[in-house]
C-alpha cells in the first residue's frame, strides 16, 4: 500500500488546520440549532417539547451526515472524496440564508410534530447534514494524511475539539449573539462562517492534493477485524441513554421546575462537555472519579425527583444537572474506552449517532404518547447505570445484604401509605411531614447502600430502581386526580383543600396553576387566583363590562376558562388556545365547569398559534383583549414583541385595550412590555396587585399586568383608579421577532429578588 505522506512544512501546519476546521464546523452545526428552533417556536407557542423535537430531528440529520461520511469512506481516492465533499457543501449553500420555509404553511394543531419535522427538513436539513459529516471526515483524513506520524493512530482527539466547538458555541448564543444581534443579523453571521468554513475545506484540498502519492493512494488505512454485531448494540445503547436523558432532563426542569428558552441550551452543552471529556487524550476527570462521582450523585437526584414542589429551584437545577453530567460521563467514557481502530472510525460515529436519534426519539416522540407524565427521565437515569464498569470477582454475602437492606427500608414508606388507605381511621395519628422525613431518612438508607454496592452495576441499577418507586409511592400523597400529556406538556389537576370554600380542583401545567375551581356547587362559579374580581385581570373584565352591555373579549391562553365566569348573555368571549387538551379540559364539565356551567351563552375557542389567528381576525373587533398564555412558567416571547403588539392593537377598537398578564417567577418581563408599547407609540397603564389572604392562597394571586390602548380615550375608565399607574420611562430595549435577551429578564429578576430580601432582612432588624 502507498501511504499518503506531507511535505515537512505542510505536516507542521496540518494539525492545526484539521483542528481548526473541525473546530469550525462543529461551532456551526450546533450554534445553528438554537438559532433555528428560535426562528420556529413562536409558531408553536415556545413549549419545551418544540426544542426537543428540533433535538431529534437534528440528531436524524446528524445520522444523514454521518451515514454520507460513512459511505464517503468506501472511496478509495482520498481527492476524490475532498471533491465530492467540496460539491456537496456548494450543493447545500443554495439553501442559505437560513429561514423558515412556508412550503408546508401553518402548523396544524393536530399534528405540531410532523410539521415541526417538514418545516425543519426543509429550512436546515442539507448544510446541516452536510456541515455534520465534515467532522468524521476531517478525523479519517487526518489518519490518513499523517500516515506515519505519531498520533495518525488516534484522530479521536480531534473528536474533543469538535465537541469543544460545539459547546463554545451553545454558550455564545445565549450569552453573546442572543442578546447583541437581532434573528436576521445572527443568519447572516451564520451564513459568513459556513463561507468561511468552505474556504477553509479548500485550504485542505490544497494540502491533500500537495501531499506526495496522495493519487495512487489506493487504500486508506490497513483494515483491521470486522467489528462483532454485540459491541455495535453496546455502542448504541451507551450512545442512546445519554441522548435521552439530555432532553429528559430538559423536559422534567421545563415541565416541573422553571422554564425558560435559553436553559433549554444547559443540558445539551453538558453533553457536548461529556464529549469533549471522553475523548481527551488525558481526560480531565478520570474515569474513576466519574465514575464516584455518578454513585454519589444518581441516588440522591432519584430519592427527590418526586418532590420537586417542596425543593429549592436552584437546588434541584443543580442536582438534575450534575445527575445527567455524571452518567453522560460515565456512558461517553465508556465508549471511549471501546472505540475501535482509526479504520473503522466514521462506522462507530454512525452507530454513536444511531443511538442518539434512538435516545431521542424515545424521549422526545414516544414517551409523550406513553406516559402521562415525565416517567422518561427517572427510567433512563436508572437504566444508564448497567454502563457502570464492573469490579472483579462473584458477587459476595456482602453484596446481597445491602441488597436485601435497601429493598426493606425502601418497602417501608409505601407499606405505611397503603396501610393508611386502608384503614382511614389511622390517618389522624399521621402527619404528613413528619412522613416526609422519614421517607427521606430510609431513602438515605438506601442510598449509602447503592453506594456501598457501587461495583456492581447490576445491583446499583436494582438499588436505584428500588429507591425511584419508594420516593414515588412516598410522594403519592400529594393529591394528584388526573394527568394527561400533549405536545405542549404535562396538563394535570390536584385537589387542595382551602380553609374558606373547602376542596378546589386545580390545574397545573409544569408546575404553575392555570385555574382553580371550587368543588362546592354553591360556589363553583367563583374566579379565583389570577382572575379573581380584585386582581388586574378581573378589574379590568368588570371596568369593560361596566362601559359596554354588550362587550366582544378576547383571551390568548384558556387555562381552566376562569373567565367564563363573567360572561353575561349579550357578551361575546372568544379564547385562543395553542393546545387541543386543554381545550378538552375546559370543556369538559367533569373536569372543570367555568364555560359549561357558569358562562351565560356560548364561550369560542380559536385552536392554533394566537398571533397567527388573530391575524385572520377583522380590524376594530375586540372591546378588551388579554394576553395570558404561558405554558409552565415559559414565557412565549414572542407574544411580548413590538409587532406582536401592533398586531393586538390593530384588532381593538378605537377605545378598546389589551391588557398582558406579565406575572413570572423567573424572568422580569414588564420592563420590556413597557418598552415595546412606548416603541409603537401607545399609552399603557401598570398594576401590581399583592394578593392578601395568605391563609387562603386559591383566592387570589399576586398578578401584574400593562394596559395599552390605542388612544388616552382607552384608558380612561383606569385612569381614576389608585390601583393604576402610568409607568415610569425604561432603558429597557423593547423586544420584536427579530431580537429578545432573557438573559437580562433573568438578571434583572435576580436583581429585583435580591432587593426584596434586603428590605425585608432591614425591615426585620428594626
Amino acid at each position: 500500500m502507498t501511504e499518503v505522506v506531507l511535505d515537512r512544512p505542510v505536516a507542521r501546519t496540518a494539525p492545526v488546520l484539521f483542528a481548526l476546521a473541525v473546530f469550525t464546523s462543529a461551532s456551526l452545526v450546533f450554534v445553528v440549532q438554537p438559532m433555528v428552533a428560535k426562528l420556529i417556536l413562536p409558531k408553536l407557542g415556545g413549549s419545551a417539547a418544540v426544542w426537543n423535537t428540533s433535538m431529534v430531528f437534528f440528531q436524524a440529520a446528524l445520522l444523514a451526515g454521518y451515514a454520507y461520511a460513512h459511505a464517503l469512506q468506501r472511496v478509495r481516492s482520498l481527492r476524490a472524496q475532498v471533491g465530492v465533499h467540496l460539491a456537496a457543501l456548494a450543493l447545500a449553500a443554495l439553501f442559505l440564508p437560513l429561514r423558515v420555509s412556508g412550503v408546508l404553511g401553518d402548523p396544524p394543531p393536530d399534528a405540531p410534530i410532523v410539521w415541526l419535522l417538514g418545516v425543519l427538513a426543509l429550512s436546515v436539513g442539507a448544510p446541516f447534514a452536510v456541515l455534520s459529516a465534515t467532522a468524521p471526515l476531517l478525523q479519517a483524513w487526518y489518519a490518513r494524511v499523517r500516515a506515519g506520524e505519531p498520533d495518525a493512530a488516534n484522530p479521536y482527539v480531534l473528536y474533543a475539539a469538535s465537541n469543544l466547538g460545539s459547546f463554545l458555541a451553545l454558550l455564545a448564543y445565549p450569552v453573546l449573539l442572543e442578546p447583541l444581534l437581532r434573528l436576521q443579523s445572527q443568519t447572516a453571521v451564520w451564513t459568513g462562517g459556513y463561507l468561511v468554513f468552505v474556504v477553509m475545506m479548500l485550504g485542505l484540498a490544497a494540502l491533500a492534493w500537495r501531499s506526495r502519492d496522495a493519487a495512487v493512494a489506493d487504500e486508506p488505512l490497513t483494515r483491521s477485524e470486522p467489528i462483532a454485531w454485540k459491541r455495535r448494540l453496546v455502542w448504541l445503547l451507551m450512545a442512546a441513554a445519554p441522548s435521552s436523558l439530555m432532553l429528559g432532563v430538559t423536559s422534567y426542569l421545563s415541565t416541573d421546575v422553571a422554564s425558560a428558552p435559553f436553559l433549554w441550551v444547559v443540558p445539551l452543552a453538558l453533553y457536548l462537555l461529556t464529549f469533549v471529556i471522553a475523548f481527551q487524550a488525558k481526560p480531565l476527570i478520570s474515569p474513576g472519579i466519574a465514575l464516584l462521582a455518578h454513585a454519589l450523585i444518581v441516588p440522591v437526584c432519584v430519592s427527590w425527583l418526586p418532590f420537586n414542589t417542596t425543593l429549592p429551584t436552584l437546588l434541584q437545577f443543580v442536582v438534575h444537572l450534575s445527575a445527567f453530567f455524571a452518567t453522560a460521563l460515565v456512558c461517553h467514557q465508556a465508549l471511549a474506552a471501546r472505540r475501535p481502530p482509526a479504520d473503522r472510525l466514521t462506522e462507530f460515529y454512525l452507530w454513536l449517532s444511531l443511538g442518539g436519534v434512538v435516545g431521542g426519539a424515545f424521549t422526545a416522540l414516544v414517551a409523550p404518547v406513553v406516559f402521562d407524565v415525565v416517567r422518561e427521565y427517572p427510567l433512563v437515569l436508572v437504566l444508564a447505570a448497567l454502563a457502570r464498569s464492573r469490579a472483579a470477582g462473584p458477587l459476595g454475602r456482602r453484596d446481597w445484604i445491602l441488597l436485601a437492606a435497601a429493598v426493606a427500608v425502601c418497602s417501608i414508606a409505601p407499606a405505611m401509605l397503603a396501610l393508611l388507605k386502608a384503614h382511614p381511621a389511622l390517618a389522624r395519628f399521621y402527619e404528613w411531614k413528619t412522613g416526609v422525613m422519614l421517607g427521606h431518612a430510609l431513602l438515605l438508607v438506601a442510598a449509602v447502600c447503592a453506594i456501598l454496592v457501587r461495583g456492581r452495576p447490576v445491583l446499583f441499577t436494582v438499588v436505584l430502581a428500588v429507591m425511584s418507586m419508594s420516593a414515588q409511592g412516598l410522594a403519592g400523597q400529594f393529591n394528584w386526580i388526573e394527568s394527561k400529556r400533549s405536545f405542549f406538556g404535562v396538563l394535570r389537576i390536584a385537589r387542595y383543600d382551602d380553609v374558606r370554600y373547602g376542596p378546589v380542583h386545580v390545574l397545573m401545567h409544569g408546575s404553575t396553576m392555570h385555574g382553580a375551581e371550587i368543588v362546592d356547587p354553591k360556589n363553583r362559579c367563583v374566579p379565583m387566583l389570577y382572575y379573581a374580581t380584585t386582581t388586574p385581570i378581573g378589574q379590568a373584565m368588570l371596568k369593560v363590562q361596566n362601559h359596554k352591555p354588550a362587550a366582544v373579549v378576547g383571551v390568548v391562553g384558556l387555562g381552566t376558562g376562569t373567565l367564563a365566569t363573567y360572561k353575561r348573555a349579550a357578551d361575546s368571549l372568544t379564547y385562543y388556545e395553542i393546545d387541543p387538551l386543554v381545550e378538552r379540559f375546559a370543556r369538559d364539565p367533569n373536569r372543570f365547569g367555568f364555560i359549561s356551567r357558569c358562562a351565560e351563552g356560548p364561550v369560542g375557542v380559536v385552536l392554533g398559534d394566537a398571533r397567527l389567528s388573530l391575524a385572520h381576525e377583522p380590524a376594530d373587533k375586540f372591546d378588551l383583549l388579554v394576553i395570558d398564555a404561558f405554558s409552565s412558567d415559559s414565557v412565549p416571547v414572542h407574544l411580548l414583541t413590538e409587532e406582536a403588539l401592533r398586531g393586538y392593537l390593530r384588532v381593538l377598537k378605537p377605545d378598546g385595550v389589551v391588557l398582558l398578564h406579565l406575572s413570572n417567577r423567573n424572568l422580569e418581563i414588564t420592563t420590556p412590555a413597557i418598552a415595546a408599547a412606548r416603541a409603537v407609540g401607545a399609552p399603557a397603564m401598570l398594576s401590581a396587585f399583592k394578593a392578601k389572604d395568605k391563609r387562603s392562597p386559591m383566592i387570589e394571586a399576586s398578578t401584574e399586568a400593562l394596559i395599552v390602548a390605542r388612544s388616552e380615550e382607552g384608558l380612561r375608565a383606569f385612569q381614576g383608579d389608585s390601583r393604576w399607574w402610568v409607568p415610569p420611562a425604561t432603558e429597557t430595549r423593547a423586544w420584536t421577532d427579530d431580537y429578545t435577551n432573557l438573559i437580562g429578564a433573568m438578571w434583572r429578576d435576580m436583581k429585583a429578588d435580591a432587593e426584596d430580601a434586603r428590605k425585608r432582612a432591614a425591615l426585620q432588624s428594626r
